[in-house]
């Protein structure tokens, strides 16, 4: 691997985008100063064994690749490797990182994250680094760099979130899915804030509710069996409930709210 480097100034204008990129590259690293950058920043270990120093109190996070090190705007960060890394690394910035924190896909809490299958994200980034490289980079690098994103929390090593969203349509109680899950209801909490900054009751709303729309969407079926079928009971209860989140009723959603609905409307 040879090392490169290149550093973007995006204009106004590109800055409006909301995320953008402000630098990318590839080296192989010993052991760096401890420093703050003035943005963020996210590297892929390919290979190597060590520990990223990290934060004010200057913990320790044990790394071994494939993994990502996020790195925060004015938080401490060293590297200590035990073997050579050979990395890619990409600086961004911009509004939607403050998104993003709320949204749990950075999250200062979690600097270093381990996957098991490094493809996604190998492809992730390699996207990143040629758009980089190209000659007029900043448009299609603020895409690369939510993808980037969206595919390192997706092809997180536990998946929790993915399992949950599984189970949402059957009725039971946060205690349940927990335990079938084979976590406490503290560790599903914690699993889901990370993967996306919100609590195991909104990931099963949106999941039945995402649910009900594709079949509102698609099939003649009657609301009450709509309803019964992502996990209510009572359909008055799931009618409110959907109007409430969606801003349109489920019959208003099957009239207008989809691209082509069936050809019954109950």
């Amino acid at each position: 691997m040879t090392d490169w480097s290149t550093y973007l100034t995006p204009s106004t204008v590109h800055r409006q985008l909301g995320l953008f990129c402000l630098g990318a590259g590839e080296q192989r690293t010993a052991a760096a100063n401890e420093r703050a950058l003035g943005c963020h920043a996210v590297v892929f270990l390919r290979h190597g064994t060590g520990h990223l120093l990290h934060g004010p109190g200057r913990t320790l996070h044990e790394v071994t690749a494939p993994a990502l090190l996020w790195l925060f705007p004015g938080v401490l960060h060293g590297y200590r490797p035990a073997t050579a890394w050979d990395q890619a690394w990409a600086l961004f910035g911009g509004p939607a990182t403050d998104a993003l924190t709320t949204l749990g896909q950075l999250d200062q809490t979690s600097p270093v994250r381990r996957y098991a299958d490094p493809r996604p994200l190998e492809r992730a980034f390699t996207r990143l680094l040629r758009i980089a490289r190209a000659p007029t980079p900043e448009v299609p690098a603020a895409g690369a760099l939510f993808d980037l994103i969206a595919t390192a929390t997706a092809t997180g090593e536990d998946g929790i979130t993915d399992q949950l969203k599984q189970l949402a349509r059957r009725p039971a109680s946060i205690q349940t899915y927990a335990a079938e899950l084979n976590l406490s209801v503290r560790e599903l909490r914690e699993a889901v804030r990370r993967a996306t900054g919100s609590t195991p009751q909104e990931v099963v709303l949106t999941a039945r509710l995402n649910e009900a729309k594709t079949l509102l969407a698609e099939s003649d079926l009657p609301i009450a069996t709509i309803a019964r079928q992502v996990g209510y009971d009572d359909p008055a209860y799931f009618s409110r409930l959907f109007s409430a989140r969606v801003g349109q009723s489920p019959r208003e959603f099957r009239r207008i709210g989809s691209i082509a609905g069936p050809n019954s409307s109950l």
